[in-house]
């Protein structure tokens, strides 16, 4: 059984002095690719120094909303372009998007979500998005660059998903996959629960955010990517199937949407940890 966590940031410094055995944890218990995804574009030597030790790591270069203010300037957007362009274990463009929860600068966060969509359509990569607070701001924006752009594919999931089903059904109409992470385990998440049940088998990603949002039974604890097995269980609950079927759906789903390539055999690097290779 295969899981893909699709949405992790494991260059953090929480994982900095047990990396290796994080990812063991992840290979053993079935994690066989994961995408990494950048908030700021320095993150990216150091992304790049990971995904080349680990196979199964991929990434995402881009801006995170909540970074705009800080980092935002206007030579950012080719930057993002070119590292883009720069490695092939590259397969997505973010995480950008929208947050007005903690941020009140709107029209920055969308000049920066905007150019980072079009470079995400310029290249034919996906884009990760994240929208906290912002599902009607979002909706319009990308509405409105379809319209723009009728013939360009918008290909892309709104990642650690926490909307309503009516904000849900939006991004559904607009062709985005949808992923959820260890928020779908929370007993009292009512309405993420009701928009996991909603969508489509061919549109369902999984994630963990780590080291974020550490699923039931997980939480309080730091989260890693072998815990997106537990959001994965909990999604077969909701959607009346077997944990199974989740895993292999999911999987295709994000192989699909990121261009991952087949499975690796990774049962040499579980024997061998990376420490010890």
């Amino acid at each position: 059984m295969e899981f893909i966590d699709t949405h992790v940031h494991v260059n953090f410094p929480t994982f900095e002095d047990d990396l290796d055995a994080v990812r063991l944890r992840w290979l053993e218990a079935g994690v066989g690719a994961l995408v990494h995804s950048c908030v700021t574009p320095d993150e990216f030597d150091r992304t790049a120094a990971i995904a080349a030790r680990y196979p199964e790591v991929f990434f995402a270069v881009g801006l995170h909303p909540l970074d705009v203010e800080r980092v935002w300037e206007a030579s950012l957007p080719e930057r993002v372009r070119t590292l883009a362009r720069s490695n092939p274990k590259v397969v997505a463009i973010g995480e950008t998007g929208l947050d007005f929860y903690k941020s009140t600068a709107r029209s920055l966060q969308a000049e920066a979500f905007l150019a980072q969509l079009a470079i995400a359509m310029d290249l034919d990569l996906p884009v990760i998005i994240h929208c906290r607070d912002a599902a009607p701001e979002a909706a319009d924006l990308l509405r409105a660059l379809r319209r723009d752009r009728p013939d360009d594919r918008l290909r892309g999931v709104m990642h650690c998903w926490g909307g309503t089903p009516e904000e849900t059904q939006w991004f559904l109409d607009l062709g985005l996959h949808i992923s959820f992470s260890g928020t779908v385990t929370f007993k009292k998440a009512e309405a993420i629960h009701a928009s996991a049940q909603l969508v489509p088998d061919d549109r369902l990603l999984i994630e963990t955010d780590c080291p974020f949002l550490a699923p039931v039974p997980k939480r309080g604890k730091r989260n890693e990517p072998a815990y997106v097995t537990h959001v994965a269980d909990r999604l077969a609950q909701l959607r009346d199937t077997s944990v199974g079927a989740i895993a292999a759906q999911t999987s295709q789903n994000a192989r699909a949407l990121f261009r991952l390539p087949q499975p690796l055999d990774l049962t040499p690097a579980i024997a061998t940890p990376a420490h010890a290779e």
